[in-house]
């Protein structure tokens, strides 16, 4: 299905909620769920500490259940407020797993197999593109929430391509820029976060 036909159908379901048709909101869920599952199995690949508890479908499940809620009170009017309600969702499910499981106090720390104990640790995460993939559940955390507090025209970008799993034409269409002008906040956007987590410190 091209972008344009998929992004007039959510429009389509978004139109109906609206006008009181509480049923679209199952809908909108279902069909942000097929992507969000994709995006958190890539996520938790990087965490087999994590995965050791929680299951792909598990935590989607999570967020998921939390968009279905929050649709009850927030009523996006545009696919563009939608996926960036998603993508909220999923961020803040992924802070509170990571702060369950992190940390001094977390579940993952207090466990009788902790890998430092005769083995040869937690797989490493490939090495890190330029929204550097946190390598720590620590880092983690900080990751989201340093998305949390992008510009929002960053924070669209990033929402719409790493949390919702949209193309970049199909994000071009969305926020009704050029795959040019997307392209470039996208770099930006990176380059934003890259900083964020690391300052000044240069890149290899």
């Amino acid at each position: 299905m091209a972008a344009e036909d998929r992004t007039m159908i959510l429009q389509g379901y978004l139109d109906k909620m609206l006008e009181g048709d509480d049923s679209y909101r199952k809908l909108l869920v279902e069909h942000a769920y097929g992507r969000l599952r994709v995006l958190v199995k890539k996520r938790l690949s990087l965490f087999p500490g994590v995965q050791r508890w929680e299951q792909t479908d598990d935590v989607l499940q999570q967020a998921s259940m939390r968009l279905l809620k929050s649709l009850e009170a927030v009523k996006p009017r545009t696919v563009r407020e939608f996926f960036g309600l998603a993508a909220t969702q999923i961020r803040r499910t992924l802070i509170d797993l990571a702060r369950h499981y992190g940390g001094k106090q977390g579940i993952g720390a207090k466990h009788a197999t902790n890998e430092r104990q005769g083995d040869k640790g937690r797989e490493q995460p490939d090495t890190p593109d330029a929204t550097s993939d946190p390598e720590t559940l620590a880092e983690w955390t900080e990751f989201h929430q340093k998305v949390e507090v992008l510009p929002k025209e960053q924070r669209d970008v990033f929402d719409l391509l790493y949390y919702n799993g949209v193309t970049q034409p199909e994000a071009a269409q969305i926020l009704g820029v050029s795959e040019r002008t997307l392209k470039r906040r996208w770099r930006e956007t990176r380059q934003a976060i890259y900083k964020a987590m690391h300052g000044n410190e240069s890149r290899a």
